[in-house]
């Protein structure tokens, strides 16, 4: 039987650290961040339609309307969350719906978060065909980021030997979830190890197994919402269901204990990859200009001297004006205005938390 390949994009979270743009209403994969006039969802559907028999989302309930609005979907192919599950709630769900819906069928699915930014789509499109190539033979098949820096912001997969098969994946044979620097540092050293981006590839009887060997209640808790989905009784289920789901990443549930036993296999991803993680790293990807200035929005509201890698995003009409100050991060919205320097964009998540505490409306 030809297997069929269907694309699930969980697109959740708030991306706090982008803040004041990225918001819990309208959080970063709603926006266009690279100033290509694609938002961060839209160029993932891009990415992953060419390669794929299908595309399902899966959202929050808040988000659904904005997910639709900017994805040419079927509404049957958009899953609302009633609550944040975490990630094996969200995938776990789209390989229970796809089993149900396609029962004949031998249904491959890879997830892929909805706010990644790639630039190289040919490499991208080899590593997919790669990883399902791998998943025939059920193996749980990740897709390994070339680490370019030992950064101590990502997980790390250990890859060990190449598949018997030669279909071009490699054993794995941990991971790893965020070092301090100095092991961070070892991994690049020996060349094994590789950036864990959170790409899952595999069939869907193969994740449902595993998933009621390993977190039977939650396995037990899908497939029952799965079987009543495209019923009257939907909301009934979900009402009863969800809340009570067990709250776990696809990376704890199954992923490491499954490595362990030997049966996940990586693809070497051989493109440039970023998770647009803060105002650093979206400072990264945006072109230099105005006497090497970011700017993200319109550049004729900007007025720059001497502020050589600074990163100014325009929002409100204002003139943003930046004068002496090197590597300043100025993010200027309606109804806030954000103020610090790229070193220190990883804590405005500290902000957002103590908006949050203050109720300030703003989060």
């Amino acid at each position: 039987m030809q297997p069929s390949f269907y694309a699930v994009v969980p697109a959740g979270g708030a991306g706090t650290r982008l803040w004041p743009l990225s918001r819990q209403d309208h959080p970063k994969f709603l926006h266009d961040l690279t100033g290509t006039g694609r938002t961060l969802i839209q160029a993932t559907a891009d990415r992953l339609l060419p390669l794929s028999d299908g595309l399902v989302v899966v959202t929050g309930d808040k988000h659904a309307d904005a997910v639709a609005a900017q994805l040419d979907l079927d509404v049957s192919d958009l899953l609302t969350e009633p609550s944040p599950r975490d990630s094996m709630a969200a995938i776990g769900l789209a390989a229970a719906l796809l089993a149900h819906r396609h029962p004949d069928q031998d249904v491959i699915l890879g997830s892929f978060a909805a706010d990644h930014v790639i630039t190289d789509t040919d490499a991208f499109a080899r590593a997919v065909r790669t990883a399902v190539a791998a998943a025939t033979e059920d193996y749980v098949v990740t897709i390994g980021i070339r680490a370019t820096a030992p950064s101590t912001a990502f997980g790390y997969i250990r890859m060990g030997d190449p598949l018997a098969s030669g279909v071009g994946a490699h054993h794995v044979h941990g991971f790893t979830e965020k070092p301090d620097a100095a092991t961070a540092e070892e991994y690049l050293a020996t060349g094994a190890y590789r950036w864990n981006a959170g790409m899952f590839v595999v069939r869907a009887r193969v994740l449902l197994d595993h998933l009621a060997r390993l977190q039977p209640t939650l396995a037990a808790g899908l497939e029952r919402i799965a079987a009543a989905w495209d019923t009257s009784e939907r909301t009934a289920v979900l009402d009863r269901e969800w809340p009570a789901l067990t709250k776990i990443a696809i990376d704890h549930a199954i992923a490491e204990p499954v490595a362990a036993a030997g049966g996940v296999a990586v693809v070497p991803g051989e493109f440039d990859w970023d998770d647009v993680g803060d105002w650093q790293s979206l400072g990264d990807l945006l072109p230099a200009g105005l006497g090497d200035v970011r700017v993200l929005g319109e550049e004729s509201d900007v007025l720059a001297l001497d502020s050589p890698g600074a990163l100014a995003v325009t929002g409100s009409g204002r003139r943003l004006v930046l004068l002496g100050v090197p590597d300043a991060v100025v993010v200027d919205t309606a109804d806030a205005v954000l103020v610090t320097t790229r070193d220190q964009a990883q804590r405005v998540k500290e902000i957002v938390a103590r908006l949050s505490d203050d109720d300030g409306g703003l989060t």
